[in-house]
């Protein structure tokens, strides 16, 4: 069910609207079609040359139509941006922002696809039905645990490139960040202990990937407090987070697991007490990245830690996805790479950090502007095809 409608004014002659108006996309011819010669090489009856030469041999594809440099961006629109549960055509100027994006960061062709909600099995079949048109799948805004299950599933039947990028891009650009965090306070990364404040999309993937990247001390929190095997409530996913997590065996909330603890990293909203924040040891960072509010806002968090971060433009060190998912797919579609491993992300996630020549408190990943981004992220993503 879609979120009953918010309390924002609609004004059409606002910039925003207007921005908006007719859309963000459309299509263009790369080939000129000026007259009869040109028609009969383009559709019939050139076209039916090629359409025999792909039926024979399938791979052709990927040379003689788009698909090579071609990517869905889908959503069912129950986890859109912070504004939740919004139906496919609430998520459509989303899916549309997101191509734009694609296309102007990595110079990768993308479709905005918005889909009915159902069951995993629907929107798996659905997906994957559609797949032969695309030489990738980018998942958006899916609810968990759905797009763990929908994730995994499409990568297991087809063979090109699925990527959730609210899993997967966030927890790439966080691993950047810290990876530069730590070289500015002159810490080891695998030494930190972390506290991952949500475990939905962003958490589990962030969780992960820093386990990964040799982060041995991890305390994951919901809603409820400190995800623990003894916990009756938790979901699949959230089970076995508390299998692989809190190696010290810490109970109780969200204060409880800040004790001592050198990284917050909030993907779940909500706000913090500043007399949790407290608890945290001396000069760490804090990565609160709700949007548009974060977790911690970054005045109270400078009086507790060194570095911070948000999702936010307006504040230094904005952990964007946008400096990741673009070369992910650039590097993923120019190597005909079939997945999006985790090494791959583990080099994203260190190319990125490297764009950063030295790091100081306020600049710990480039700008999304800052020019060769997306491809670095590619080369580093082709490099492991």
């Amino acid at each position: 069910m879609s979120a009953a409608p918010h309390d924002r004014p609609f004004d059409p002659e606002s910039a925003v609207f207007r921005a908006h108006e007719g859309g963000k996309l459309g299509v263009h011819a790369t080939q000129p079609l000026r007259d009869r010669a040109d028609l009969a090489l383009l559709y019939t009856p050139g076209v039916a040359e090629v359409s025999l030469a792909i039926a024979a041999d399938p791979s052709l594809s990927t040379t003689y139509t788009a698909k090579a440099n071609t990517v869905a961006v889908i959503s069912d629109g129950t986890a859109v941006l912070g504004l939740g549960d919004i139906g496919p055509l609430g998520a459509m100027p989303v899916m549309e922002g997101k191509a734009v994006l694609l296309k102007h960061f990595g110079g990768v062709d993308s479709i905005p696809i918005v889909l009915e909600s159902g069951s995993v099995e629907d929107l798996v079949e659905t997906i994957a039905r559609m797949a032969p048109s695309f030489g990738g799948i980018n998942l958006e805004d899916i609810s968990a645990p759905r797009c763990f299950e929908i994730e995994e599933q499409l990568k297991e039947r087809l063979d090109i490139p699925v990527f959730h990028d609210d899993q997967h891009g966030t927890a790439i650009v966080v691993l950047a960040g810290l990876i530069n965090g730590c070289r500015v306070l002159e810490r080891s990364l695998p030494e930190q202990r972390v506290v991952v404040a949500g475990a939905g999309a962003a958490g589990v993937a962030v969780t992960k990937l820093l386990q990964r990247a040799g982060v041995r001390d991890i305390v994951v929190c919901d809603s409820r407090g400190i995800l623990v095997p003894s916990r009756v409530d938790l979901t699949d996913h959230k089970r076995a987070l508390a299998a692989s997590t809190n190696p010290r065996g810490v109970h109780g909330g969200l204060g409880e697991a800040l004790e001592g603890a050198d990284v917050y990293v909030g993907v779940s909203g909500g706000q913090v007490p500043e007399e949790d924040i407290a608890r945290m040891s001396d000069g760490g960072m804090i990565f609160a990245l709700a949007n548009p509010t974060p977790e911690v806002h970054p005045d109270l968090a400078h009086r507790y830690a060194a570095i911070v971060a948000t999702g936010r433009s307006d504040f230094p060190n904005q952990i964007n996805n946008v400096l990741a998912f673009p070369g992910i797919f650039r590097g993923a579609l120019d190597s005909g790479a079939r997945q999006i491993t985790e090494a791959m992300k583990l080099a994203a996630a260190r190319a990125i950090a490297d764009l950063v020549v030295e790091p100081t408190r306020d600049e710990i990943v480039p700008s999304v502007f800052q020019e060769g981004v997306a491809a670095a992220v590619a080369a580093a993503v082709a490099g492991l095809a």
